[in-house]
């Protein structure tokens, strides 16, 4: 049995891969477009965002906005070709 508790440590390598496998990387918004409604400098003026560009571990990704607003931090993965 003591044995066995020295291989614990793999279940948190296994555990990470398994969710980058199922939910991909983390991707960070760096840049977004929106409708200002011509007063582009005034920040109370409701912004609608129709494109979000997300930097991570694979690159740049451009994604539609999804409900108006761009989260921070989006997950992506790489589809096999």
């Amino acid at each position: 049995m003591k044995i066995a508790a020295l291989f614990l440590w793999l279940l948190v390598p296994l555990g990470l891969w398994v969710g980058l496998q199922v939910y991909g990387t983390p991707h960070i918004v760096l840049s977004y477009q929106f409708f200002d409604n011509g007063r582009r400098y005034d920040p109370m003026v409701p912004r609608v965002y129709y494109r979000c560009d997300y930097f991570g571990w694979h690159g740049w990704q451009r994604v539609p906005a999804k409900d108006g607003s761009c989260p921070w931090v989006r997950f992506f993965r790489v589809e096999a070709h």
